[in-house]
């Protein structure tokens, strides 16, 4: 059962770290960096100005474990630049500045670009159709922007399976730390009703392409979809995400 970590700490909160308890076994340390770097992932970081702060104390008692791995665990997120240690503070989720949001997007667009020019090379009919499948529930009566969370889950799905489609663990892998601001962005845009009705139409004429193996056009459908993101962070005061 879940449980959500909520402290104010000087009038900032830490709000929406959703943990697990875990149980000491031979790979537990590992579970511990894996439960708090997905926990990390999952929350919404860029909804608000408010720094997300996590409590190693929290966190102990949330896992029932000591505080010697979880030191650990975000020792290792903090080289990995999730989190960062502030003296007398704490640790805080580290939140990316307008620019390099843009630039981490702009890096995303050209990877899944190649994911989906790999697609129409490497995939098969059956693993290109699952990606229909991700919107099956949308249409003018149930609207993506009418159910936004549940669209905003979609979208995320389709952009991590078409990387994984590729076939490519070099891709996987490299897009694996872009996914928590890239996806954090996608969310908030999405609850701001940004293009939702339209997303899903760029989504289906992308899917349109890697069915029919045509390659050029998947490959720069992919990449324009991803870059119109990139675009409307551009235009957004340079406060409003960081």
């Amino acid at each position: 059962m879940s449980d959500v970590i909520s402290e104010e700490r000087g009038g900032e909160s830490t709000r929406e770290l959703s943990l697990t308890s875990l149980v000491k076994e031979p790979n537990f340390r590992t579970r511990v960096y894996d439960a708090l770097k997905q926990a990390i992932i999952d929350m919404d970081i860029y909804s608000s100005a408010e720094p997300r702060w996590i409590d190693e104390r929290q966190i102990s008692e949330k896992l029932g474990i000591s505080r010697t791995p979880i030191r650990e665990a975000l020792s290792a997120l903090e080289r990995e630049g999730f989190v960062a240690s502030v003296p007398r503070k704490g640790t805080m989720v580290v939140r990316k500045t307008k620019g390099e949001i843009v630039e981490m997007i702009e890096a995303w667009a050209a990877l899944e670009s190649m994911a989906a020019r790999l697609i129409t090379l490497r995939a098969s009919d059956e693993e290109i159709a699952q990606l229909r499948k991700l919107f099956i529930a949308f249409n003018e009566k149930y609207k993506p922007s009418e159910h936004l969370s549940e669209y905003s889950q979609a979208n995320i799905n389709f952009h991590q399976s078409v990387i994984r489609l590729s076939g490519s663990k070099t891709l996987v892998s490299m897009t694996d730390d872009l996914l928590l601001h890239v996806r954090g962005i996608r969310q908030v845009t999405m609850n701001r009703a940004f293009r939702s009705d339209q997303t899903i139409y760029d989504h289906l004429a992308i899917i349109d392409a890697l069915e029919r193996r045509e390659t050029e056009l998947a490959e720069r459908l992919s990449r324009e979809h991803t870059l119109v993101l990139a675009r409307y962070i551009e235009q957004q005061p340079d406060g409003i995400f960081a």
